[in-house]
């Protein structure tokens, strides 16, 4: 793999949008199932204790790759992991990937149940229990991570936001990165559901299988 500058250079124009911002704070809570006041805080905080990347400017969205990486915070999130340890890990695994959104490659999905093993060596005492890898197995491991598809230079182009079983998902070649199933952005569905359309309705016009529009309409928190 090259490095990131390097993967800004090949010929697809939605590689672009890997990094301009484009989900709000809101959005980017929602998707990931945090608290707003927690993705502000891992994307905008400072100070002692912070979890965040301070550099960036208060209320600036979010860009796919910093999407990918709340997902990853809200899986560690789930485990009980402070933001602090995992900004701890995401710092380490910076540093032995090269790379500036460690969590959004595959390199992390193969690789990061052993880096925590190591940056838990490194952690405060209070925080070293947080880090549990020593107690995942590979497949446990892989159970924690969210459901990515990885590209061939091994950054994940697809999050499937609620799991392979759901067709709901993110993709920055499709409809600019909106949620999307089969490519049709859910705010659409649940537009066209608002609009007083019924769900027959809406699979005949966008083609689409009735528990396809009924997934799209309980991602976007609609009635079905």
């Amino acid at each position: 793999m090259g490095n990131d500058g390097q993967r800004d250079t090949l010929p697809e124009p939605w590689r672009r949008r890997l990094y301009l911002p484009a989900y709000r704070i809101s959005a980017a809570a929602r998707y990931a199932e945090l608290s707003r006041q927690t993705v502000s805080r891992w994307h905008h905080g400072s100070g002692a204790g912070a979890a965040g990347m301070p550099e960036r400017k208060a209320r600036e969205a979010l860009s796919y790759l910093q999407l990918i990486e709340v997902a990853v915070v809200a899986a560690f999130r789930r485990k009980g992991v402070s933001l602090q340890a995992v900004r701890v890990a995401r710092e380490y695994a910076a540093q032995q990937f090269e790379r500036e959104f460690p969590f959004a490659e595959m390199e992390f999905a193969r690789a990061g149940r052993e880096l925590l093993l190591e940056v838990r060596d490194i952690l405060p005492e209070g925080e070293r229990g947080a880090i549990v890898a020593s107690q995942w197995g590979q497949r446990a491991w892989e159970e924690f991570l969210p459901e990515f598809d990885y590209g061939e230079d091994g950054l994940a182009t697809r999050w499937f936001v609620r799991g392979k079983d759901c067709p709901v998902l993110i993709d920055p070649r499709l409809s600019f990165g909106a949620p999307t199933v089969r490519g049709v952005p859910t705010w659409a569905i649940r537009g066209r559901r608002d609009a007083g359309e019924t769900i027959d309705e809406i699979v005949d016009e966008f083609d689409l299988a009735p528990d396809e529009v009924r997934a799209a309409l309980a991602f976007e928190d609609a009635a079905a």
